[in-house]
């Protein structure tokens, strides 16, 4: 298989290199996404920009490791750039392959890294043992939420002719996926802290297929949100798909599942319910009406013991802001 490599600061694959001097110039910098037969290649015009050159690879790496950890997931680095042929394949194939793009969702969070030229942020790579000058692009690392190396993955093993193999992809991505929490000992755990600092939990129901939930899970791990939050509440997330277990702790708390999810509870330390997202006109969801962030406050004003009237507006005004953020991006609420 002929793979892009880089050859003294320029990138052109390396076989045949004297043979095929006359033919590098016609084809070098083309690409075409995986939809597309090799007949058809994209240019520079069409290319579609899946790289920010502008970003910060550490940032976006640090960013994506906060969201891990709160979700049990790990991060997924692919190295590249837009001029990068394969590159355009295998983030066409994340994108279109239905069984790739769950187990993405579900299991990852992606951060493309923009090398430039090879003469970029090739720091990072190195963090990783990665010599990638010699290994070529797209090339993957897995890191677990603590942002140790859990795996690296030069993209060629996972080819097929002129594309990436869908069967191979995916049985990568499941090798290194975390291991799933079991819901009943992670309730059990936020119980005993709750018990501990004189708390109680505040419980959220969600999956990572559902839009609300997500915009929900955003605004409670808002730093502000979430520091006035934990002096009265500890913080409880159920997977209702990921964990094992989920679906049965859901239904423990929640005695019928109408109104779909995002749904949420107050628990006592004994996990005895308080208070539940259940409103006059069911379940309110990610809260995003003024009637639904009137209700959502004052479930925390009547369950919280130290927020004062001050940092309950404070979070009021924040979920205001996220409501309205939401509303420019609407998505269907389950």
């Amino acid at each position: 298989m002929l793979r892009e490599r880089s050859i003294h600061g320029f990138h052109m694959r390396p076989a045949l290199l004297v043979l095929i001097g006359a033919l590098v110039a016609p084809v070098f910098g083309q690409t075409q996404p995986a939809s597309q037969p090799a007949s058809q290649p994209t240019t520079a015009a069409t290319r579609p920009v899946i790289y920010d050159p502008a970003a910060d690879g550490k940032k976006q790496i640090a960013a994506a490791l906060e969201s891990a950890k709160r979700e049990n997931r790990r991060v997924l680095v692919m190295f590249g750039g837009n001029w990068c042929g394969w590159c355009q394949r295998l983030h066409a194939l994340f994108r279109d392959n239905k069984q790739i793009a769950k187990a993405l969702l579900y299991e990852y969070d992606l951060v493309l890294v923009d090398i430039g030229r090879f003469d970029k942020q090739m720091d990072i790579p190195a963090k990783y043992d990665i010599a990638l000058k010699r290994a070529g692009v797209p090339f993957l690392t897995v890191l677990d939420a603590e942002g140790k190396l859990v795996a690296n993955q030069d993209s060629g093993a996972l080819e097929d002719g002129d594309h990436h193999d869908p069967e191979k992809v995916l049985a990568f991505l499941n090798r290194w996926k975390a291991e799933p929490r079991d819901a009943e000992k992670v309730v059990a755990e936020a119980l005993r802290q709750a018990a501990a600092a004189d708390k109680r939990v505040f419980l959220h129901l969600g999956a990572p297929w559902c839009p609300w939930c997500r915009k929900l899970d955003a605004f409670l791990a808002q730093r502000e949100v979430a520091e006035l939050l934990a002096r009265d509440f500890v913080d409880l997330k159920i997977d209702v798909d990921r964990m094992t277990k989920g679906p049965e702790v859901a239904k423990r708390f929640r005695l019928a599942e109408k109104g779909g999810i995002p749904w949420f509870a107050v628990l006592d330390a004994q996990g005895k319910v308080l208070a539940t997202s259940d409103g006059p006109k069911g379940n309110i969801g990610f809260p995003s009406e003024p009637e639904e962030i009137t209700f959502f406050s004052g479930m925390l004003k009547k369950n919280g013991k130290r927020l004062d009237a001050a940092q309950l507006g404070q979070i009021e005004e924040a979920l205001r802001q996220a409501a309205k953020s939401a509303q420019s991006q609407p998505a269907d609420k389950h």
